[in-house]
């Protein structure tokens, strides 16, 4: 009899499989664009319709042709930009300069973010002015508008943004420009183009190794039992490896998916709400996103969305949408 052999079950790559320490995705790497710009933007994940369109992908068997697409609606009301975070180079690497607060913060939003209701605005920007000679980075500070959504979450979401430019002067720049104000998604994503998200995935609490890691389950004379790994793996080393399958948290991950295109990006006074709403949403009432395919997470998730770090230079057309499905999701 041959050998039987197959890949190994479970990424080694997402190692250790532990909870998120923050529904509020980490994002580590921000792709370095010479345009002044935002780098990411954030939403909240509503549901999932189909779409209609004229395929325009290179290669493509179907190109030209009009196929039916999966989509999901990613509700993103504007953003606000409420601090300005410089960075200047030092022997340990980079470390924090400055921060900066805006001066239209409102005291409601100050308790909410723990932030100081008085700040000397003025004082802190002449400081900035004397240490910019210094900075080799600038990233900003923004909060998303839950409140604005209808499914009644209140507390605001905090997270910093990297700001594009071609050196650091000019991200100083924009970063100046944009203190204090909302940004939308339109000054962030167009049509056509391609961005990654950041979001941690649908919990599923403690799993066993069957489902955890998709292992075969025992026939019946193994020790009596079904869903247990066959080997905790050799005699030497003489203790349980980390690579062996084993139960453990499933789900609630912090995780990246990279080059997610954007087919449309709609105004809050335009239709994407199915009839009867989104099951355990309710009605998209801002701005929102047609993301191609699916997005990890459960509904109400908060949604990272981050300029596309492997797709810089690419210049993708706006997709042709015919048809937009509305109809009702709740049988689902």
């Amino acid at each position: 009899m041959g050998k039987i052999n197959r890949p190994r079950h479970g990424s080694m790559a997402f190692r250790p499989r532990k909870r998120a320490g923050s529904q509020t995705p980490g994002i580590r790497n921000w792709p370095a664009l010479a345009d002044a710009c935002l780098e990411g933007f954030a939403g909240y994940k509503a549901g999932m319709t189909h779409v209609k369109l004229v395929d325009d992908t290179p290669g493509s068997v179907t190109k030209g042709h009009e196929i039916g697409v999966p989509v999901t609606v990613i509700e993103t009301p504007p953003i606000f930009v409420f601090c300005l975070r410089a960075y200047k180079k030092t022997a340990y690497g980079s470390g924090v300069a400055l921060d900066v607060f805006a001066e239209k913060i409102g005291a409601k939003v100050a308790k909410a973010l723990t932030l100081p209701k008085k700040f000397d605005h003025a004082a802190a920007m002449k400081k900035l002015e004397e240490i910019s000679g210094s900075v080799s980075d600038v990233r900003v500070l923004a909060f998303t508008s839950p409140s604005l959504c209808g499914f009644g979450k209140k507390s605001v979401d905090v997270m910093e943004i990297a700001v594009g430019g071609k050196d650091a002067k000019e991200k100083l720049e924009f970063a100046k420009g944009v203190l204090g104000k909302e940004v939308k998604v339109g000054d962030f994503v167009k049509d056509g183009e391609f961005v990654d998200l950041a979001a941690v995935t649908t919990g599923r609490g403690w799993q066993g190794a069957v489902k955890r890691f998709g292992i075969s389950m025992q026939r019946r004379k193994a020790t009596n039992k079904y869903r247990h790994v066959g080997t905790l793996g050799p005699w030497h080393p003489a203790r349980v490896m980390y690579t062996v399958p084993m139960a453990g948290q499933t789900g609630y991950h912090n995780r990246v998916e990279v080059n997610k295109r954007v087919l449309k990006i709609g105004a809050a006074k335009e239709r994407i709400t199915p009839d009867g709403g989104f099951p355990q949403y309710g009605v998209v009432k801002n701005d929102y996103v047609l993301i191609k395919g699916s997005v990890a997470g459960p509904k109400k998730r908060l949604i990272r969305l981050r300029k596309a770090i492997r797709m810089q230079g690419a210049k993708p057309a706006k997709p042709e949408i015919r048809f937009v499905s509305l109809d009702s999701k709740q049988g689902i």
